[in-house]
């Protein structure tokens, strides 16, 4: 396989679609396409870094190192991966032997993968925000803080429009960062990253921001919202989630991604603005999901030749391609060739700009809008409706009792009860990851007979029985075509 095809292989892991906050962006290929990745933690060497100020001037990055290391800590996710031991049987035995003869109580235990990342304390009484990416889907959450204790940690909510996430530990008086204003950042101004790259824990590294607004298509989500800020500070696997700073010691950033051919750093990072970062962390505390104002309207950064062949006069902006039928845009008079140039009296240049400005507000928002319309400008209000065409707040579904022991469940036949010797039992049909699988050595085929003592004849009674537990919960059931009672007990 040539280096072109391996490239193409990784680029094709980790590059996600490029949609937009209340937007849809016309898909564009770049001439020049270059790989990015959402880094994790390997084992590669850590490699020494110098930076000197151009300008012979004293640059001191102590006090702003010193004031944030605290509030800086070390996240390590563990999750369990199932083991899938199935074994096909061959054709000429399963009529009489069945597909689950040869699948009897021999399997090993799930095993755990363990991750590695950054979070930065926002609270004196325990909430961080990291990256949605550190966390995802991990059965435990273990912090450890700068002064080495370790606590476990809850998810209080995730964004992977954003990759962002919050988590809360069971601790007071902690030392937070405080949160800065990205928009008043400037291109060329010092900052510097802290996280725990290769496990090293509390590193600071020292660069300037190289851009702003930046996407990057690495957001696998139908509303990625990417306005990163670029820098040239070093961030390498296990960063993520860790502080992007400015020199007085302020939140202006959460580290997220590189631009690499190799996953380690190579000479530019990308972090989620502050000021995204603390609407979406408002969001997750006051309603438990984030609140997206969506514009509704399909659209395409402007440039020099999209303009010659439009006849437009402008080459910076937004041009509107289409409009969403009775979207918030629409309703507010923005038309068909319009191209926007200023939101909330900012002007806006791209597309990316455009979704940190509409990412930074809710449904029912009305926000002033301006765009250009056969050289003329024209000043809107556009009412900004969520993602079901109205103006409500999105409640986040509540967790059913299936979803918190991560199985799925199905009634038994009286035919297939007959044949087992049953008089009653409902089988686990499928296992994700739940209570069942961190707590037990379940395996999907399982049936059960009883809970706590209580035999259950359908799902219902099943998941009626386990909800009106309270602590341990003790199943009790067979394997088809395997000999003896099996017991599995966890704590709801």
């Amino acid at each position: 396989m040539n280096k072109q095809s391996l490239t193409a292989i990784a680029l094709s892991a980790v590059i996600g679609s490029a949609a937009t906050l209340g937007t849809y962006k016309l898909m564009e290929s770049p001439k020049n396409e270059q790989v990015f990745r959402v880094e994790h933690t390997q084992s590669t060497p850590a490699v020494a870094s110098r930076f000197a100020n151009p300008m012979g001037a004293s640059t001191d990055f102590t006090v702003a190192a010193e004031t944030v290391m605290p509030g800086v800590v070390h996240i390590k996710s563990t999750t369990i991966n199932p083991v899938n031991n199935r074994r096909q049987v061959p054709d000429p035995f399963r009529d009489f032997f069945g597909d689950d003869f040869f699948n009897g109580p021999r399997s090993r235990s799930p095993q755990p993968s363990v991750g590695s990342g950054s979070g930065v304390v926002i609270s004196e009484d325990g909430y961080i925000v990291t990256n949605n990416h550190v966390i995802d889907r991990a059965d435990d959450i273990e912090v450890s803080l700068n002064d080495n204790r370790t606590y476990k940690a809850e998810v209080i909510g995730i964004d992977p429009s954003t990759d962002l996430a919050l988590i809360k530990i069971k601790a007071d008086n902690l030392k937070p960062v405080s949160m800065g204003n990205s928009d008043q950042l400037k291109v060329g101004e010092w900052v510097l990253a802290i996280g725990n790259p290769f496990n090293l824990n509390s590193t600071v590294t020292a660069g300037i921001v190289s851009a702003k607004a930046r996407n990057i298509n690495i957001l696998n989500d139908q509303a990625a919202i990417e306005s990163f800020i670029q820098t040239d500070a070093a961030v390498n696997p296990g960063n993520s989630g860790g502080a992007l700073v400015n020199l007085s010691g302020e939140l202006i950033g959460i580290n997220t991604a590189i631009a690499s051919p190799t996953g380690s750093y190579s000479g530019y990072s990308f972090a989620v603005p502050s000021q995204l970062v603390r609407k979406v962390v408002e969001d997750l505390l006051q309603y438990g999901e984030v609140q997206r104002g969506y514009l509704g309207v399909i659209i395409r950064n402007l440039d020099g030749n999209f303009a010659r062949e439009e006849g437009l006069n402008l080459t910076e902006g937004i041009y509107v391609d289409s409009l969403v039928e009775s979207s918030a845009a629409a309703l507010a008079g923005i038309r068909k060739g319009d191209i926007i140039v200023a939101v909330d009296g900012k002007q806006v240049k791209n597309v990316s700009q455009l979704q940190a400005a509409i990412g930074s507000h809710r449904p029912g928002d009305e926000v002033p809008v301006n765009v250009n319309r056969k050289g003329k400008e024209v000043a809107l209000n556009v009412i900004l409706r969520n993602r079901d065409g109205n103006t409500e707040v999105v409640k986040r579904a509540e967790k059913t009792v299936a979803d918190v022991l991560g199985a799925t469940f199905e009634n038994i036949s009286e035919e297939e009860l007959d044949r087992l010797g049953l008089s009653e039992g409902v089988k686990v049909k499928s296992l994700d990851r739940g209570l069942l699988m961190q707590q037990t050595r379940m395996r999907p085929g399982f049936i059960i007979e009883s809970v706590n003592g209580h035999e259950v004849s359908s799902v219902e009674e099943l998941l009626e029985e386990i909800e009106d537990s309270e602590g341990g919960v003790m199943l009790e059931g067979i394997y088809p075509n395997a000999p003896g009672k099996r017991y599995y007990a966890f704590g709801m």
